[in-house]
């Protein structure tokens, strides 16, 4: 029985692993719920009264080896996990639950009927805007289910700021968190914007210039507040303390069609940069336009394509601690890191699929404090965690590398060729060094 029972789980988990990759419609949604959920069979049970564990493909898979650029390399990268909506319940605990059930109908004990363990269970739908807290929490918009997750990246603990309860929501997108813990929501279907205090109540509203607010960024050190709007192609430019709207960039009423540097087609993500540039995602014209604090045009790059460094429709924007440039495209489903300069260094995601570094449906990405990377899809509704591996921590890998092959050169064993690393790019992000071969999820 036992044998039976293991072909009958093998051929069941590569029907979900066959539907994982393909990626798309209801088979997605089903092959990732069994992923989750599906119990083992009666036939593999240890133990009579053992629980009943869960079964995931994703246990297969080891993710401290899901790195970019892959081995030899120095790993710039790391997959870490995802977030799919609330910390799932205890499966085994319920299952036990259920199992001893008998015995209370045979005591002629009342049973609890149509028991459900993931009742006002939440589940991301469609998340898009991500922000990160002081304490490190995680804020993730989800237009779908018309509320924030608030979830701890440390213990998958969830809150949220639900619709009808905390606040109003229409249709929400972009997410910005200052430095005082207050949190900015663009809503879109609302034509607003939502200031919310540090306890979560709405302590302000934003509503003059707006049309169909998306990203939100704010300048910390020029306390502006950057909100770009895709019907108006403008980024409109607020106190970020008096909320007063200060200014315009972008021409309006040209129904998206200028291609002028300054101007903008459904202007999407917003990002600022250590020194208070802006950076704007220019969905449509498929380009990132950058600016300086004063809304002044400073440069632009990108070019529309298909392959690894050009746009289809780029839509996030975040800028690491090294300076880097990284961008969603929801076209190509593909996160690419730029230097300054608009050079690719790396990139992930290569097809459209659900697996670790796989995007379907990518919106919106940001960075926190701790190099923590978060990305948003729609098909499914999910964000992935990576972890960048900053410029002097993989100085300091490097070093380690070489001082290893000097001292294995001195003895009688030579460095093998596993041993060998690429170098490491010096400075911040003005290098232009070419991709590593490798960086794309194959």
């Amino acid at each position: 029985m036992s044998g039976s029972g293991d072909a009958k789980r093998e051929r069941a988990m590569k029907r979900i692993e066959n539907a994982l990759l393909q990626g798309t419609g209801w088979l997605l949604a089903v092959a990732i719920a069994a992923a989750f959920i599906s119990p083992l069979s009666a036939s593999d049970k240890k133990k009579k009264n053992e629980p009943e564990k869960p079964v995931s493909v994703f246990d297969k898979i080891d993710i401290s080896k899901i790195v970019w650029p892959q081995p030899p390399n120095i790993a710039r990268i790391r997959y870490l996990g995802f977030f799919a909506g609330e910390k799932l319940p205890d499966f085994a605990a319920a299952s036990a639950k259920q199992k001893s059930s008998w015995m209370d109908r045979l005591a002629g004990a009342p049973t609890e009927k149509g028991h459900d363990v993931l009742k006002n269970h939440f589940f991301m739908g469609e998340p898009h805007g991500l922000a990160v807290d002081s304490t490190g929490k995680l804020y993730v918009a989800d237009g779908k289910v018309g509320a924030i997750f608030i979830i701890d990246p440390e213990t998958r603990d969830t809150q949220m700021i639900e619709n009808g309860r905390d606040a109003s929501f229409s249709l929400i997108v972009g997410l910005a968190i200052d430095d005082t813990d207050r949190l900015f929501v663009s809503d879109a279907g609302a034509h607003r914007i939502l200031v919310f205090s540090p306890k979560h109540k709405v302590e302000a509203v934003i509503k003059e210039g707006l049309l169909t607010p998306a990203g939100v960024a704010i300048d910390l050190e020029n306390r502006f507040l950057y909100v770009a709007d895709i019907d108006l192609d403008q980024v409109l430019v607020y106190d970020a303390d008096s909320l007063q709207l200060l200014r315009k960039i972008g021409t309006t009423g040209k129904n998206h069609t200028l291609l002028t540097p300054g101007d903008f087609s459904k202007p999407t993500g917003v990002a600022v940069d250590q020194d208070g540039n802006l950076y704007v995602a220019d969905t449509l014209n498929a380009r990132i336009e950058v600016f300086d604090a004063d809304g002044a045009f400073i440069r632009q790059f990108g070019k529309r394509g298909d392959g690894p460094g050009y746009f289809a429709m780029p839509k996030g924007l975040a800028i690491d601690c090294d300076g880097h440039i990284w961008v969603t495209d929801s076209l190509q489903n593909r996160v690419q890191v730029y230097s300054q300069e608009g050079n690719l260094l790396i990139y992930m995601g290569y097809t459209q699929g659900i697996m670790p570094g796989m995007f379907s449906g990518l919106q919106y990405i940001t960075i926190d404090k701790n190099n923590r990377v978060f990305t948003s899809e729609v098909f499914p509704g999910r964000v992935q965690m990576f972890r960048y591996v900053t410029q002097a921590e993989a100085r300091q890998e490097y070093d380690r590398r070489e001082a290893e092959k000097k001292n294995k050169s001195a003895g009688t064993t030579p460095a093998s060729s596993e041993q060998k690393a690429a170098p490491v790019p010096q400075g911040k992000s003005d290098e232009k060094p070419e991709p590593e071969k490798g960086s794309a999820v194959k």
